[in-house]
This record gives C-alpha cells, structure tokens and sequence, in this order.
C-alpha cells in the first residue's frame, strides 16, 4: 500500500524531495506552497515585454564544488556558463569585489604584485585580534580598516540593519580577499544559470504522476495533516509553532524595478558600499543571459530591511536571542512525530542552493517509512 507524503514547500528542498521518492514507486506525494507558483525564493518568469528572464526574488547563481549534486541538477534542464564577477561602487568610483590584486592596487593607486599586495594587506589588517568576536573584528584582522570602511562596513550595516560589530565573525568567511585578478565572486569549479529559468527546473522535477503540486495553499497549525504518513517542512520554523517562543530574526529584501532602453550599468550586478546610498544594490537581469541583445532592459534597486510577519524572510540573523529562541524550538521538533524540518526556513540556517540540494539528496537517500 502506497503511503501518503506532504511536503510544504515547492522549492529545491521541497522538489528534491518530492523528485527523489517519486522514483521509489511508494508514496503518493502531495507538495503544497503558499505562493500561486513554484521554486519559492528562486522563482524565475519571462517578463512579456522585454522577454527578459527575470530572477523575481534577487539574482540566483548556480554554483558549486559538488560535481553530484551539478550532475543531478542539471538533468532537469541545460545551464549556460554564467559567471558572477561582481563591481562595487564605493566614494563615486567602480571597483572590482570580492576584493582581489585589481582592487588593492586601484584603490590604493599602486602596481603591485601579488607578494607585494601581501605584505601591503599584511601592514594595513590588525594584527592585535587573534580571534575575532564579532564581524568588525573578522574584517579589521583580515583587510585592515582601509579596505573594510570603503568596501564592506556600509554595505554590511544596511543589509543587515544593524552595526557590523553585532554580527557573528563567521558571516565574512564567506567574502574572499585573492591576491591575484581571479574576479570571478564564487570561484567554484561548476556555476551558471539555467537557461529557461529555475521555475522550469522545478517544474521537469515535479512532473510525475505519483506527485500533485497545490499553490496558493498556506500551511499553518490549523492544518489538517492526519491522512499523511509523513510531513516534510520547509516552511519557517517559528510559523510552525505560532511564534510561541518568539519571531525568529531575519532580513528581507524589497525592490523597486525600473526600465529603459539599451543597457543601464554594463554588469549584472553592482554593489553600493556607502550608506548615503539607500540600496545595497543594482541588478540588470538581461545580463544573466548568454546572450544580452535584448532592446531593452529591467533592472531592480534592491532594499534590505527587517521582516515582518507578512514578508518574505531571507537571511537568518541568528543572533543572540535568536539561537535562545531557536533552541527551544528545536526541542520541540524532537517530539513532532513523523515531521522532518529541513532547508533554509525550516532549519533557521544560511544555506546557499548547493547545500540545500545536497541535504534533501542525503534525508530523501535515507528516508523510510
């Protein structure tokens, strides 16, 4: 007899999932979403004017080391070559970021080589902090003050919305600083964009017969789950349990989109460092593409701020009182019988794509009722 499984939530955690046990021929699978479409965060639409294939929830760049999980992802639809080489604006000038040996010798007008950049760097990061504390500190002992005030000090306050001393030293890990001209943001050995978008990898995932798709269907406490032998949750954590222990923190984002003729900045994305700028950055989505001749062009101010219970939330701040907070709830999943909570939402963690992939492979692998 075929067992009854829901799954909350229609992006890559959900449709992995969905995906894998549909090939197991044992379960009648249910995927609901509280959006009126699939792919959650990494939902992607042609624009009907400009045929432009835009990332509706902020830009999202395949990439990873995991050649199973590239493997895997792309039977479901052809990727392009993408590369994300980031500019940043900083004081009126572009640069190149993550910060490398272009940067070092534009920002400080020098020549230097990459031995040379090093010893620079080495003479500017303070070397008093052995281990940092907090963000500032992981910055300050990495690049010096120079480089953090005119690069990462702004863009980090407004993205975050509080000051980079009250975040973990472990959010700049992932911002590297290279002493040759690799501006390539991700350096990994597998990246791109699919090119008929994420929506439609998810949808070639979720086609199969023994898998329904419902949008437009919110999932609370309320909600009836008794006909399921199995409740996979990708939803928020704390939405789960009606806030009982309190909303955990996270940013969102919001957009303003605009339009024009041609091309509006030359890259796909570019990054504004100083605080008198509102917004942390601006994306032109024609140039995801392999191809960028389209007449005309969308590009989007992207805004961060704090979320509230109707926003989408994005990245979890997990700051002090929200481990607290996290930690009771995580108790109480200990005694949720027949629930996984996985991905980013429902396990209170930044996760990027390729981690969300690898997780729901490995819990679909060893999943068993």
């Amino acid at each position: 007899m075929l067992k009854n499984i829901l799954i909350v939530g229609a992006g890559f955690s959900g449709a992995v999932i969905a995906e894998r046990l549909s090939k197991t021929k044992k379960y009648n699978i249910v995927v609901i979403d509280k959006r009126v479409h699939i792919g959650g965060n990494c939902h992607t639409e042609i624009d009907p004017e400009t045929k432009i294939l835009v990332h509706k929830y902020g830009p999202h760049i395949f990439n990873t080391n995991n050649l199973n999980v590239w493997n895997y992802i792309r039977t479901f639809g052809k990727f392009n070559n993408f590369t994300n080489r980031i500019k940043v604006n900083s004081r009126g000038s572009i640069y190149s970021f993550p910060i490398n040996l272009h940067t070092i010798n534009q920002f400080f007008n020098v020549s230097l080589s990459p031995s040379e950049a090093t010893q620079l760097i080495d003479k500017k990061r303070d070397k008093s902090i052995i281990k940092a504390r907090n963000f500032e500190e992981q910055a300050l002992g990495m690049i010096g003050r120079d480089l953090y005030e005119a690069f990462i000090y702004g863009y980090t306050k407004k993205q975050w919305g509080c000051d980079p001393e009250l975040l973990p030293a472990s959010i700049l890990k992932r911002v590297p600083v290279r002493f040759n001209y690799n501006d390539n943001y991700y350096d990994k050995l597998y990246q791109g964009i699919p090119e008929q978008g994420y929506s439609k990898i998810i949808e070639n995932m979720l086609d199969h017969k023994s898998i329904r798709v419902v949008t437009d269907t919110p999932f609370n406490s309320s909600f009836d789950t008794s006909s399921f032998d199995h409740v996979f949750y990708t939803g928020p954590i704390d939405s789960f349990f009606d806030y009982k222990y309190g909303k955990l923190g996270y940013r969102t984002v919001t957009f303003e989109e605009e339009r024009t003729i041609g091309d509006y900045q030359g890259n796909a994305v570019i990054n504004y460092a100083d605080l008198d700028v509102p917004y942390t950055r601006i994306h032109e989505h024609k140039h995801f593409a392999k191809k960028a001749n389209f007449g005309k062009t969308i590009y989007f101010k992207e805004f961060s701020k704090e979320t509230e219970i109707d926003d989408e939330p994005y990245y979890p701040k997990r700051l002090k009182d929200d481990k607290e907070s996290l930690e009771k709830y995580q108790k109480d999943i200990e005694k949720k019988q027949n629930f996984t909570f996985l991905g980013r939402l429902g396990t209170y963690r930044y996760m990027d794509m390729e981690l969300v992939i690898s997780e729901a492979l490995r819990i679909s692998r060893n999943f068993k009722i």
